[in-house]
């Protein structure tokens, strides 16, 4: 009897083991399959320009978009020459500048999501009603 329970308690150790490597393993592969999604994800995206949907079972898949830092690379070399000033209109209407200068940050806002490959259609949305509302302004003139 005690040769039966030393050998069971072996088993059991052996599967704890077994466990545990699997475990890691599992967790190792899990890590390099999303590396390698993230990888293929940045190439399509500065490939093609857009983001690539997960299939309909994945209900989130979010990584740290590798652009910004390229992005801030690629402003560098614009600041280091001297700025053009800008060529704005001038309007008379103030209500008209505020919108211009919001519809300018919208813009600005929706370049860095796309360059991010985050979602756009909010922005998209705001970029229309503020060019809407610039319609409507300028029509009251």
């Amino acid at each position: 009897m005690n040769n039966v329970i030393s050998d069971y308690q072996k088993w059991k150790q052996q599967g704890q083991d077994l466990r545990v490597q699997a475990k890691q393993a599992m967790e190792s592969r899990f890590r390099e399959l999303l590396t390698q999604a993230v990888e293929i994800a940045e190439e399509y995206r500065s490939d093609f320009g857009g983001s690539l949907k997960p299939p309909p079972g994945v209900t989130a898949f979010r990584y740290k978009a590798q652009a910004k830092a390229k992005a801030k690379k690629a402003a560098q070399p614009k600041a280091v020459g001297k700025a053009a000033p800008r060529e704005e209109p001038k309007v008379q209407n103030p209500k008209v500048a505020g919108l211009q200068k919001k519809l300018a940050a919208a813009k600005k806002k929706l370049e860095d999501a796309k360059a991010a490959g985050t979602p756009t259609r909010v922005l998209e949305d705001k970029i229309y009603e503020i060019e809407d509302e610039l319609r409507l302004a300028g029509q009251g003139q």
